[in-house]
């Protein structure tokens, strides 16, 4: 392989070629939570500690992990939703710099990630999009029209699953917060981060009863418009589907 964009973006994002980041020039880092509208609705999610879930062996959840794109119209719970939240973008407390320590490994503590929901049936929630705050592990409001789904799906090249289960995850990327230390280099830690994350979502549902679905294949730019984002400084990175298991 010498020729070609993938080529190109691993060979203009090697280690040699960071150069000095923003951080080494003293510019202050971004915030850690991209900033919301106060006027939106907030909803309060039920604490992390005081959701119950199966005790699962870890094992046993590694062994039975696969990917599921049928579910059953059963809702999930809004505690079940929280659980998942902070599976996968939980903050478990903070460090000077400041930085956030999560329940998922991140490339210098940067976590550059903002998870946002399109929900389907979850139990309390009105059907639309939403994104998680996960420094307050709440849910605000970001859109409530109809018709969010079928475009979503559309987005995703007619993956009907996204309109079939309870929820579906887009992570998305605030890049700066990443290339703020790491330049150019950091787009491959984003990418790498969305790996750690997904995985966790994989095997948190199993104790719930859920299956998942990543999708990778998407219209970028669709799926930016869907979520409000500018395709540049913020953009989808992946998705995934949630829903009950059939029987």
């Amino acid at each position: 392989m010498t020729s070609g964009i993938g080529y190109e973006f691993m060979r203009r994002t090697q280690y040699r070629h960071m150069g000095m980041s923003d951080q080494s020039r003293g510019l202050p880092q971004p915030p850690l939570q991209t900033e919301y509208d106060p006027t939106q609705p907030v909803v309060e999610l039920p604490a992390p500690v005081d959701v119950i879930v199966a005790s699962l062996d870890l094992r046993e959840a590694i062994e039975n992990r696969r990917s599921v794109r049928k579910y059953t119209k059963g809702p999930l719970s809004l505690p079940e939703l929280s659980y998942l939240l902070w599976c996968t973008q939980g903050v478990k407390g903070g460090v000077s710099m400041p930085v956030t320590l999560r329940t998922v490994p991140s490339a210098g503590a940067r976590h550059a990630f903002e998870t946002y929901l399109l929900v389907n049936t979850v139990q309390g929630l009105t059907p639309g999009l939403y994104r998680f705050l996960a420094i307050e592990h709440k849910l605000v409001e970001i859109n409530l029209e109809s018709g969010l789904s079928d475009r979503m799906v559309a987005a995703c090249g007619g993956q009907r699953m996204v309109k079939a289960g309870a929820v579906t995850f887009a992570w998305t990327v605030d890049s700066y917060r990443m290339t703020w230390r790491y330049g150019e280099r950091g787009y491959r830690y984003m990418h790498l981060d969305a790996g750690h994350v997904c995985q966790n979502l994989y095997l948190a549902a199993e104790s719930i009863d859920c299956g998942v679905c990543a999708i990778a294949a998407f219209d970028d730019e669709a799926a930016n418009r869907l979520l409000g984002l500018d395709g540049e400084e913020q953009f989808v990175i992946y998705l995934a589907t949630v829903g009950k298991k059939p029987a």
